[in-house]
């Protein structure tokens, strides 16, 4: 049998620290340069506080998309203040895509958590959860492609946003520059388009169908019939119910219009218990902000590429911050709303990336 072997001398193992911080000190100074050009890529956000952006990385994107497949690209394109976009569709898109809008700072990081954690558990790292400040960054200067670099500079440009524009002007530049269809950017060409008015005039049952078509409007447009977009769609409804936007009768043409004749009307006094019971629950938002009625259409037709016209200098109000949840059901792809005892609840997971 072989002696054993003697134990290390202690001048050997005190080389074993040594080395492992001259290793780690290159790994620390590439994180760090990583940082700082991430950094350092985040644009000017600024600006936007008083302009509006003459073109956004989607609309370029899709015109390089259509020169590479020798096909012609028409951009329509109007810019509406938040005042002439209806206040159904304001509201339909905070429920369907950040339910938190009003209280986050740029990002849901509760949302993200679940999205990831989502992502981890079937095996794939779509990494959702994305919040509109989020998806506001993405449109203006990233692009579709996934992955963790795209991400963190989509959170250092989501937090620049909040840090230069109110909550509603970062609104008023989602719902004007979003993608809604093939070449449709922004909620006055999307209600032109597929609905041949303005976006003044939308109807609640639109302005669901409008919402629900996020974040991916060319797979399955506002005017696509699918039960699980019905049940989203009716989700909307309830949620604009319940929160006092629309009444009885409104929520049954809305049911009607968007495929649900089957789907009941919620008793008045169920509404009334709901929203006590959030009034309750909800915490203040940061940034409330009465609703109005929307502005009277502005007459015009679609117009060509270019520069849309900058809004007007006032602030413009926005839908307010939900007081309380909506029915429970699918989580929004961006912030969950929180769950609360709701007529004929659903459970369904949540969505997929913005």
């Amino acid at each position: 049998m072989p002696p054993p072997s003697p134990p290390p001398s202690p001048a050997r193992q005190r080389r074993w620290p040594r080395r492992l911080a001259r290793a780690a000190e290159p790994v620390a100074i590439a994180a760090a340069i990583a940082a700082l050009g991430l950094w350092c890529s985040v644009p000017d956000t600024a600006r936007l506080a008083a302009d509006n952006p003459s073109s956004t990385a989607f609309i370029d994107l899709r015109r390089g998309e259509a020169e590479a497949a020798g096909r012609p690209f028409q951009l329509r394109w109007q810019w509406r203040p938040l005042t002439a976009i209806s206040r159904y569709l304001r509201a339909a898109v905070i429920y369907a895509e950040d339910y938190n809008f009003y209280r986050h700072d740029g990002v849901d990081w509760r949302a993200l958590e679940h999205a990831m954690s989502a992502d981890w558990n079937r095996g794939a790292m779509s990494i959702g959860g994305s919040t509109i400040t989020q998806q506001l960054a993405k449109n203006l200067y990233l692009s579709p492609r996934r992955s963790l670099v795209r991400k963190a500079r989509e959170v250092l440009i989501a937090f620049a946003l909040e840090d230069h524009l109110s909550k509603q002007r970062i609104l008023e530049l989602y719902l004007n520059v979003v993608e809604w269809g093939d070449g449709v950017f922004g909620a006055e060409a999307a209600a032109r388009a597929w609905f041949h008015h303005p976006a003044a005039a939308l109807s609640p049952a639109e302005a669901v169908r409008l919402a629900i078509a996020l974040p991916n409007p060319i797979t399955r447009g506002p005017t696509a019939r699918d039960p699980e977009l019905t049940r989203k769609a009716v989700r909307l409804i309830r949620c604009l119910r319940m929160q006092g936007l629309i009444g009885a009768v409104q929520e049954r043409a809305a049911l009607d219009e968007v495929g649900a004749p089957d789907e009941r009307v919620l008793p008045d006094r169920e509404v009334a218990a709901a929203a006590a019971a959030a009034a309750t629950a909800a915490e203040p938002a940061p940034e409330p902000a009465a609703a109005v009625p929307a502005a009277a259409p502005e007459p015009g037709t679609s117009r060509a590429e270019g520069p849309p016209p900058a809004a007007p200098a006032e602030p413009a109000p926005a839908v307010p911050a939900p007081e309380g949840p909506p029915p429970t059901g699918e989580p929004a792809t961006g912030s969950a709303p929180p769950a609360t005892a709701t007529p004929e609840p659903t459970t369904e997971p949540s969505g997929s990336d913005h």
